[in-house]
């Protein structure tokens, strides 16, 4: 099979390679799937930049997330599953090999129906960004009737969010940074939106909260909004948080999160309970079948096209996702 592999960290024209490599063999609990399309999402890069897991193999087949067609199965899965069409989670999650390969052999729990009438396109799209958002909106229980705040309202996690928000009966508070986006946020449901260019998000939120804050916050810039949180979140709420990039090591206000008794629960997905885990797949695959949920494709990019496509996520060029067509190769 091609792939896609590097060994080394660093940029992605310095380190990322195609090459023919052997076909991953099955482990029992494994299948193999043939790959339509794969997602690059910012997890992605970061492993590649700072090569996080190459002291533990010695190269390593890029990206997470993907869709395609089970091919084979080991001898602990149905063999009813062979031709199903699966979206992917974490495939390359403290394993070698990702998605950016003609086949990926991964644990078939990770692998999960995808209906006929959703695209692979769409299916590749929801992966880690989709199950962030799940855990990000109910790892504390039923949000129905309740506030959230959900920052980067057209990012990835943040537009399945929205939507999974309002499905569970929420009202919405979004953020974006154009009026383009806030119009973006607004179809997908948000009940209002927040330009943070504009006007201060704090402000913003104790005036449409008439100064009582929300219940739950989900946030993917923490070191940012912690010094708020205890003004923008009401007593006894909630702030879930899967990100921080730009303050990596934040200033952390204790005593007024203290005095409100606001919960801090920062997670990260492939490290989360399995029943956790089990619960956001069923929930999505349900949510699929309704057709309860619109997917964000951005760019699309051919195979050959891999680097291209990692330096357009890292240099943060696109708010969707951001994809690799496999099957054209």
């Amino acid at each position: 099979m091609r792939a896609w592999w590097y060994k080394k960290p660093g940029p992605a024209v310095n380190v990322l390679h195609n090459d023919v490599f052997t076909t991953p063999g099955l482990g029992p609990d494994d299948v193999l799937v043939k790959i339509h399309v794969s997602a690059i999402n910012p997890t992605d890069v970061k492993r590649r930049t700072t090569g996080r897991e190459l002291g533990e193999f010695p190269l390593i087949i890029p990206n997470n997330d993907g869709s395609g067609v089970i091919e084979a199965v080991g001898k602990n899965v149905k063999p009813s599953r062979v031709g199903e069409r699966v979206w992917l989670f974490g495939a390359q999650a403290g394993r070698p090999y990702g998605t950016a390969a003609e086949y990926c052999c991964l644990p078939a729990r990770q692998a999960r129906h995808l209906p006929s009438d959703e695209s692979f396109v769409d299916g590749a799209c929801l992966g880690v960004p989709a199950v962030t958002a799940h855990r990000g909106c109910f790892a504390d229980g039923c949000i129905d009737q309740k506030t959230i705040l959900i920052t980067g309202g057209t990012g990835r996690v943040g537009q399945y969010a929205i939507q999974m928000a309002k499905i569970a009966g929420a009202t919405v508070i979004a953020t974006a940074s154009t009026s383009g986006k806030a119009d973006r946020t607004r179809e997908l449901g948000a009940d209002h939106v927040v330009n943070y260019k504009e006007e201060s998000l704090l402000e913003a939120v104790r005036d449409l909260t008439n100064g009582i804050g929300v219940d739950r916050f989900i946030d993917v810039a923490f070191g940012e909004n912690i010094a708020s949180a205890s003004r923008i979140i009401k007593p006894n709420g909630i702030l879930t948080s899967y990100g921080s990039d730009a303050i990596t090591n934040p200033e952390f206000p204790f005593l007024p999160l203290m005095q409100s008794n606001i919960l801090i629960r920062p997670f990260a997905i492939f490290s989360m309970p399995a029943e956790a885990q089990e619960s956001a797949f069923e929930t999505i695959e349900t949510w699929l079948e309704a057709k309860r949920l619109r997917h964000a494709p951005r760019q699309i990019y051919d195979y050959d096209e891999l680097i291209t496509a990692h330096e357009t996520v890292a240099n943060a060029e696109i708010e969707g996702n951001c994809l690799l067509n496999v099957i054209s190769m």
